[in-house]
């Protein structure tokens, strides 16, 4: 279960839990007052959307600015405002000069104007750029993007025609060597922000030798234009699909088959949802591909229980797709942004596909979490061993556990592991995938963490690390009360929101933590997203 699903789950019942999904409320390293992105949010972590593309919507692509022109037209006529005038007087359509300091937890330019925050999508760090005043508010305002006067040595043309249109990747534009530096200074950015420190221990942060092609699943929605099928994602502020065929940061397996898919819906004229009016039809596209096992799993998600001309598809799928393993079809006829219904139908073969992380083996059900970036996965979990720092004698707390990847990550060096999440499927995956991999020493509960853990610890448990996986909206204060109560020895904190996170930490530093060092972690290069992992250690009751 991802933290996007967990953050969908709790809502639905009170309230992405991972995104960390195919959101949260932004939390930008410029306080509250940030104004929200345009479009919709970008999806990350687990179920973070599949990003961009390579086929149709060439045509409306997005200039690249700085490349000497002004990216978008403007009336010249706009005043400039005069050197004494001040934020405040600013009105829309005025015309700033701005130099950019930052980005900013979505990827946007954070600059100022007479000591007020200014947002300015595509700007980079260092960038001296021409804007036009779009909205003012009494802690912001808010621009859009003119002309790059001074151009950042890290601003490269995005290799993707539908790079600022798809919305899944807001940092294209950018180096990957400038990216992993801007996403380490968001971090520090936030922590010096929200805890007020600015002299942490940093790690370098871990990225990949090849940022594209990382994706092992694509969650696709679906259109027909004459006789063909669309498969893509809404561009921003419209219920437009946006093509994104061979996306490149998409594995080309997975990109392969979506097409396959695609040409099967066509050929047999199966009905799309919505399409003529029509309730039912196939909605979503959902294409898994196994890093390891090399299978490939496809799903439709419909709006009915009748697929029409099932067989057909399934027999054309198998001659097209000979590596298929499984082909199923969930059921969601509810009006939702959830991708999933409750039901799923086997159509043909196995009904779980078959992955690996390293020696950990998961049969992973059409609906199952899995990490989205299996090779950053790895670096991660070895990221959280080492501050974990467990010599087998170990008691491990794993709170917001999900599916209980970390904690069985952990296992064969520790003494015990304990995992805790609130929903009772994830938690059986977990129990499934201990017992498949023969983690006998880890066990997984249903509840809250607040409320099991001071629970064990009056029966006489003494965890010696707690581990957390939150959503990111953060950790609930409760949670954080238990852990300044408990007092482990260590605390290590994964996140995939890095203004919550140091929020959460001053919380803990305040009660008697301090922080050992911050791990970055680039999970999803070409986005804004990046994961951290930070070790606490117990060093006293507060002075």
């Amino acid at each position: 279960m991802s933290k996007q699903q967990r953050s969908a789950h709790n809502n639905k019942n009170s309230k992405h839990k991972h995104s960390k999904g195919e959101g949260a409320k932004p939390n930008g390293a410029a306080a509250s007052s940030r104004p929200k992105p345009s479009g919709k949010p970008a999806y990350s972590r687990e179920e973070s959307k599949p990003m961009t593309g390579q086929k149709a919507a060439s045509s409306k692509r997005r200039p690249n600015p700085g490349a000497g022109k002004a990216p978008h037209s403007y009336n010249q006529q706009r005043r400039s405002p005069s050197n004494t005038m001040t934020a405040e007087e600013l009105k829309s359509g005025d015309i700033i000069i701005v130099t950019i300091k930052r980005l900013g937890i979505n990827g946007e330019g954070v600059g100022y104007y007479r000591r007020k925050a200014v947002f300015i999508d595509g700007a980079l760090t260092d960038e001296v750029v021409k804007a036009e005043v779009q909205e003012v508010q009494p802690k912001f305002i808010k621009a859009q993007l003119l002309e790059v006067e001074k151009r950042s040595p890290h601003r490269i043309e995005p290799p993707c025609p539908v790079f600022g249109i798809c919305g899944g990747c807001q940092i294209q534009h950018i180096s990957y060597e400038g990216q992993l530096a801007a996403k380490t200074d968001i971090v520090r950015e936030a922590f010096n922000r929200y805890a007020g420190l600015d002299n942490l221990r940093f790690k370098p942060i871990l990225g990949m030798e090849h940022p594209w092609n990382y994706r092992n699943k694509a969650q696709l929605q679906l259109k027909r234009q004459g006789r063909e099928v669309i498969a893509g994602l809404y561009e921003a502020d419209s219920h437009s699909i946006v093509d994104i065929s061979g996306c490149p940061i998409q594995h080309p397996k997975v990109n392969e088959a979506v097409e396959k898919v695609k040409s099967v819906l066509e050929e047999l004229r199966i009905p799309l949802y919505k399409e003529n009016g029509s309730k039912d039809g196939v909605r979503t596209i959902v294409v898994r591909h196994g890093f390891q096992s090399g299978e490939l799993q496809v799903t439709l998600v419909t709006a009915g229980s009748r697929l029409p001309r099932q067989d057909d598809f399934v027999r054309m799928l198998r001659l097209t797709m000979p590596e298929v393993s499984g082909i199923a079809m969930n059921i969601n006829p509810k009006k939702t942004s959830l991708i999933f219904g409750e039901r799923t139908i086997t159509l043909w073969g196995a009904e779980n596909m078959q992955e690996s992380l390293s020696d950990l083996q998961f049969a992973l059900s059409p609906r199952a979490f899995f990490q989205l970036n299996p090779q950053q996965t790895v670096k991660l979990y070895e990221s959280v061993r080492a501050a974990a720092g467990l010599t087998g004698q170990e008691t491990v707390i794993d709170a917001y556990c999900g599916t209980g990847t970390i904690g069985l990550w952990l296992a064969p060096y520790a003494k015990e592991v304990r995992g805790i999440e609130t929903i009772p499927e994830a938690v059986e995956d977990a129990r499934i995938n201990a017992q498949r991999n023969g983690r006998t020493n880890a066990s997984f509960h249903v509840g809250q963490a607040e409320e099991l853990l001071p629970r064990w610890v009056k029966d006489g448990l003494r965890p010696d690390v707690i581990i957390a996986d939150p959503p990111r909206t953060g950790l609930d204060p409760r949670f954080l009360e238990t852990i300044l109560r408990t007092k482990p020895k260590r605390f290590v904190y994964v996140s995939c929101n890095p203004s919550t996170l140091a929020k959460d930490c001053k919380v803990l530093l305040d009660g008697g933590y301090e922080i050992d060092w911050v791990q970055p972690v680039d999970m999803f290069p070409q986005t804004s997203h990046v994961e951290c992992v930070i070790l606490m250690k117990w060093r006293g009751e507060p002075k």
